[in-house]
């Protein structure tokens, strides 16, 4: 089997932002976005799903977090994208319940290449510490977006708000790793094309 590996680098204005992921890795990590609790969910995301992750970013902090955040889930897309290459023997659907302590997240995946992203969930707080949770929707939806996949998250409860976010990405990532796993031969379409 060929190796499912990418890289991207993202220069803009505002960001300079390095992603490599490994689909058939074992959940390594190497996250430094500036981000500090963008790191925590990253390092959940690639522990759960046993997908080798670095993330190198600088941004225009001075600002907000919004554009590092976008501009990393615009990456991961691509290199999740990339390194799936042409979809051959995925299993290509994954799902996961997570609970959290008060909080439980449903995460399904549908590596379909079209993009759409579902996404009920309510926090109790704006922020949580002094990242802005508003960024989460947007981080997901442009890594859907970006992966070209269906990405559904739907949190029926939680009260604290960060056992909500981390039970979003280690679902996310159980769910990812098991649709990027190898479930047989062919293209998982009658299509034929994904």
């Amino acid at each position: 089997m060929d190796k499912r590996t990418a890289e991207v680098h993202r220069q803009t204005k505002e960001t300079d932002v390095s992603v490599q992921l490994n689909l058939d890795g074992d959940g390594k990590y190497e996250i430094d976005s500036g981000v500090g609790f963008l790191d925590h969910m990253l390092t959940h995301l690639s522990k759960h799903s046993k997908i080798d992750l670095i993330v190198k970013a600088k941004g225009d902090l001075e600002v907000d977090a919004h554009h590092t955040v976008e501009d990393i889930a615009i990456c991961l897309g691509e290199c999740l994208l990339e390194a799936l290459g042409d979809k051959k023997g995925i299993a290509r659907y994954g799902h996961s319940s997570v609970p959290m302590e008060d909080a439980l997240a449903n995460v399904s995946v549908d590596l379909s290449g079209r993009a759409s992203c579902v996404y009920n969930v309510e926090y109790r707080t704006d922020k949580i510490g002094d990242f802005d949770v508003e960024c989460l929707e947007e981080m997901l939806r442009s890594f859907a977006n970006n992966g070209k996949f269906n990405l559904h998250i739907n949190v029926p409860y939680g009260t604290n708000s960060h056992h909500i976010a981390e039970a979003i990405f280690k679902g996310l990532g159980k769910a990812l790793g098991t649709a990027v796993g190898i479930d047989g031969a062919d293209i998982p379409s009658t299509k034929g094309v994904l």
